[in-house]
């Protein structure tokens, strides 16, 4: 089945830079409508999920951005990048001298493009199909980017952040969704990121990073 995926991936996308990480590589959907289209009919035989992780995301890109930029957050560490669509961000944290990344993600499609993203890039990436929300694993860094776009999502994620940065560094980057916390922690940077009008309702968004408070 990961071959499938795998096959799908490099025969409807192609490699690409995102506009705000252009260091990494990563297998992207150039136009929007033709592969969802070919998503449909693949989803009749596989049923798998609308391609999100198929995109550089704004939240994803933003925190790439700032682990690149701040390699001491997790040089050495163990890390988790949480909902991590097409691994972006742990991507960079690899590349940032990471001990070990772990990429989480409950579509196993978003996983094979993981894989295939990682080794786009020469890194190691564990990448593991399921629902993380609720376990306390090792990771002394916890990174998850554009997770509040839905009241039910966030009302269930952001207490399990929590009390991961009770032990853990924390980090979520948010490009101003309506259910993110209002104090969702200490503020460490904000980005202008391009974004696309097919997958957004403007042209860019201002993404925040926070350092999630336990």
């Amino acid at each position: 089945m990961m071959a499938d995926y795998q096959g799908f991936i490099a025969t409807h996308l192609a490699p690409g830079r995102s506009a705000l990480v252009p260091e990494i590589r990563l297998y992207l959907a150039t136009e929007l409508t033709p592969l969802w289209q070919a998503t449909e009919a693949f989803l009749e035989q596989h049923n798998i999920a609308p391609p999100y992780w198929a995109f550089a995301w704004p939240g994803s890109e933003a925190l790439a951005r700032y682990v690149t930029d701040h390699p001491g957050l997790v040089r050495g560490r163990r890390v988790l990048d949480f909902a991590a669509g097409g691994g972006l961000a742990g991507i960079a944290a690899a590349r940032a001298g990471a001990a070990h990344v772990a990429a989480a993600e409950i579509d196993p499609a978003a996983v094979a493009a993981i894989s295939l993203n990682a080794g786009l890039n020469r890194v190691e990436i564990a990448a593991r199909a399921g629902d993380v929300v609720g376990e306390e694993g090792d990771w002394e860094v916890l990174i998850a980017g554009d997770i509040c776009y839905e009241a039910g999502m966030s009302a269930r994620i952001i207490p399990w952040l929590r009390r991961q940065a009770r032990r853990s560094i924390v980090l979520l980057a948010d490009p101003g969704r309506k259910y993110i916390p209002a104090a969702p922690g200490e503020k460490l940077a904000e980005y202008q990121v391009p974004t696309s009008l097919e997958l957004e309702d403007r042209r860019e968004r201002i993404v925040a990073i926070y350092r999630v408070a336990a």
